[in-house]
């Protein structure tokens, strides 16, 4: 496994890439409403990422038809963007989107509510969201990177939900997945030393019921299995000798 060190103008221009997408992600934030398709979110997002001057990187990747995945309800994610899904009242939605600035890649994941949710969905997301910070607090030069997988699942276990087992983070940079694969439960073994320099794609992806996902016919579209709401919370970060840097957040 080669986990790719970057440089300083490597991070650079990581930072730029993920604070270009943090704004992609806030425009389209603000215009989820009941009633709106989620095709016109895609065509939202790939707007605002052409207007930076950047390329959206989820466009063409292995097939992939869209530039932004929306996934609804319990879809827990790569749901393909359509004029027919018309976003509900209640209903929860997550935005997985990514960008190229200059070569670089960032990645990063919100699930959001339409309009008023109910509780239960109110803290499926919230707790999906802290298990992204709560494992990042391993995320430091010199631990290990189930570290972080360890934390996540210890955080989401106290509430009884699935951890989706099939997808897992990722490392990012000059490609949208690089090494290493990240997982959200529990390891048995360490995993590769966290280094300075690293850029991580760290994404739980929750689910209300169990943590058995399917795919439908689409070839991309993950459900859950018991029909179940799923949530996502993902944000590309750098180690430093310190605290870790969340390049996605602003």
């Amino acid at each position: 496994m080669a986990i790719s060190i970057k440089s300083s103008r490597e991070i650079e221009l990581m930072r730029e890439s993920c604070r270009l997408l943090s704004i992609v992600h806030k425009e389209m934030e603000e215009a989820i409403r009941p009633g709106m398709s989620t095709m016109e979110i895609d065509m939202l997002g790939e707007k605002t990422i052409r207007k930076l001057g950047c390329i959206p990187n989820f466009k063409n990747y292995n097939g992939y038809p869209a530039s932004i995945c929306v996934s609804v309800n319990d879809e827990v994610v790569h749901g393909i963007p359509s004029k027919q899904r018309i976003l509900q009242e209640g209903d929860i939605v997550s935005l997985d989107a990514g960008l190229i600035y200059k070569g670089y890649h960032s990645d990063a994941a919100r699930t959001h509510a339409v309009g008023e949710i109910s509780p239960e969905a109110k803290k499926l997301i919230e707790v999906t969201r802290q298990s992204f910070f709560e494992g990042i607090k391993m995320a430091k030069a010199g631990n290990y990177l189930h570290d972080i997988s360890n934390a996540i699942d210890a955080y989401i276990s106290q509430f009884g939900y699935g951890i989706v087992r099939e997808l897992v983070g990722h490392g990012i940079g000059t490609k949208l997945h690089e090494d290493p694969q990240i997982p959200n439960f529990a390891q048995m073994r360490r995993g590769p030393k966290l280094r300075a320099g690293m850029t991580l794609a760290v994404e739980p992806m929750i689910n209300m019921g169990r943590a058995d996902v399917e795919w439908l016919d689409d070839d991309w579209t993950v459900v859950t299995e018991d029909g179940s709401l799923s949530a996502h919370y993902e944000n590309t970060i750098l180690i430093t000798e310190d605290e870790p840097e969340i390049l996605t957040l602003y």
